[in-house]
């Protein structure tokens, strides 16, 4: 009724307001009569619709404020709801956040640019704990553990390798096998521990320093301490000079996995990120290792 009213105002005819309504004079003609009588006061002098009562002025000011906080309302819904608007919080592991994260991030800023986005990188156990006390929407680590409280997507893969200071002697190896492993100054990481070779463990369990950042990992390498066992992923945005050595007999690779709470219905724009981390990140993950499994 008020948007009736002060279309019919605007236009200071009748006719042309309906039309610009999509509606009929008459239907237009009884919902002004209906207004005014709700109110109890005419809004127009005469019959013509031409020139407004003291009161329709009045009343004309309020319609537009109120109608324009009504299209703004129902605007923002509609943004919220298409994932044009709100707010992401992501934490990825640095590998990740640093050489794929990036490229994405322009993208999606590019196509939701009243979207949000609050990005931390974080090693794989933080991330988990931070998803589960509900301070992040979305994540990306290493191996994601099999959980009901968890969805999981896998982004991509990347293989296991020595990681080697670039002066040192076996720098010109090419591969190494893991036994070799046993022989050499090895340095442990969390990121190592998670291979389940019975070769590595044992040369984990010997290893007399362990480290748990990654870039004072490499770091301890390139300063000639010793060897470590790290994905390719991680060495490929090190500015350290360091050399990865593929480690066969097997190989072994590292599954990078989007994950975020199970059974939650994430917002619409969590959602479009989400979805354009699974796209983006498993194509640029392909590009980087070409015989990566998905």
């Amino acid at each position: 009724m008020l948007r009736t009213f002060a279309e019919v105002a605007r236009q200071k005819n009748l006719v042309r307001a309906a039309r610009a309504l999509s509606r009929t004079p008459s239907a237009v003609s009884m919902t002004l009569k209906g207004l005014e009588t709700h109110l109890g006061q005419p809004l127009f002098e005469g019959e013509r619709k031409t020139r407004l009562t003291a009161f329709g002025a009045f009343a004309l000011e309020a319609a537009e404020r109120e109608l324009a906080h009504h299209d703004r309302t129902v605007a923002a819904l509609e943004d919220f709801a298409a994932g044009r608007s709100g707010e992401v919080r992501l934490a990825a592991v640095p590998s990740f956040a640093t050489l794929v994260l990036p490229a994405i991030t322009l993208a999606f800023a590019e196509r939701h640019p009243d979207v949000r986005l609050e990005i931390r990188d974080l090693d794989s156990a933080s991330i988990l704990r931070e998803l589960d006390r509900g301070r992040i929407d979305l994540g990306v680590i290493s191996d994601a553990p099999e959980s009901p409280e968890i969805g999981r997507r896998t982004l991509g893969s990347d293989r296991y390798g020595a990681v080697v200071a670039a002066d040192a002697e076996l720098a010109g190896a090419g591969r190494l096998t893991w036994r070799a492993l046993a022989d050499l100054p090895l340095l442990a990481s969390p990121l190592a521990e998670r291979v389940m070779l019975p070769d590595l463990r044992a040369a984990l369990a010997a290893a007399r320093l362990r480290v748990h950042n990654t870039s004072t990992l490499l770091a301890m390498v390139e300063a000639g301490l010793g060897v470590t066992v790290l994905p390719e992923l991680v060495t490929r945005g090190s500015r350290r000079r360091v050399v990865f050595l593929p480690l066969e007999e097997p190989q072994v690779r590292r599954r990078l996995h989007l994950i975020q709470r199970a059974h939650e219905t994430p917002a619409p724009a969590t959602r479009a990120f989400a979805d354009a981390l699974q796209q983006d990140g498993s194509a640029r993950l392909r590009g980087s290792f070409p015989s990566s499994p998905a």
